[in-house]
């Protein structure tokens, strides 16, 4: 008797049976990777947002008193100010537009997180003022008192000489992109 050469049918459908299972989990994999492909574009473009928006406030001023007043950056009383600073854009303190001239003027109390960044429709803006051309994101800024080496104090919000700045840039559901960094006082005293 010879041997049959070729498959059967019951070999046939096994195959079918077991190749399908496999290309319908490719495909499930394929499709769950294909839909989560835009997180890290917008997760990256949340962190370049947020460093722009930090560089922003790194970069203003901290000073005792408003740079309205003569020796505004070298003052080390705020008594002696013309102007003193204040939290906020808080009277007598002349109110300019972003970017701001001083660190505290992003927010108008410290330890709480504020949209900083956005016009009254909740649009994100950018230092000019216009908008950031990109939908979905919010953006909150938390200014601090801290304490960094042996400097400053993170329970006093009263002349405190460091300040920690928290960015916050959310999208979506998913968790937001955080960073932080710290600003001290340049004009305090034994320090100029």
């Amino acid at each position: 008797m010879r041997r049959q050469r070729g498959v059967t049918l019951i070999e046939l459908i096994m195959f079918i049976v077991i190749v399908s299972v496999a290309l319908a989990s490719i495909m499930a994999v394929m499709r769950m990777t294909t839909a989560n492909s835009a997180d890290p574009l917008r997760r990256k473009q949340a962190l370049m947002i947020a460093e722009g928006l930090i560089e922003e406030v790194r970069s203003a001023g901290f000073t005792l008193c408003d740079p309205s007043s003569a020796d505004f950056d070298t003052q080390t009383d705020p008594t002696l100010c013309a102007v003193r600073e204040n939290w906020g854009q808080a009277a007598p303190e002349p109110v300019n537009p972003r970017p701001f001239d001083n660190v505290n003027d992003y927010v108008t109390q410290p330890n709480v997180a504020t949209n900083a960044f956005n016009n009254a429709a909740g649009v994100l803006l950018d230092v000019t003022g216009q908008p950031v051309g990109v939908a979905g994101y919010t953006a909150t800024l938390t200014v601090s008192p801290a304490a960094l080496g042996g400097i400053g104090a993170a329970d006093s919000a009263a002349n405190t000489d460091v300040l920690r700045i928290r960015v916050s840039v959310a999208f979506g559901g998913d968790a937001p992109v955080v960073l932080d960094t710290y600003r001290t006082r340049y004009a305090r005293p034994g320090f100029q």
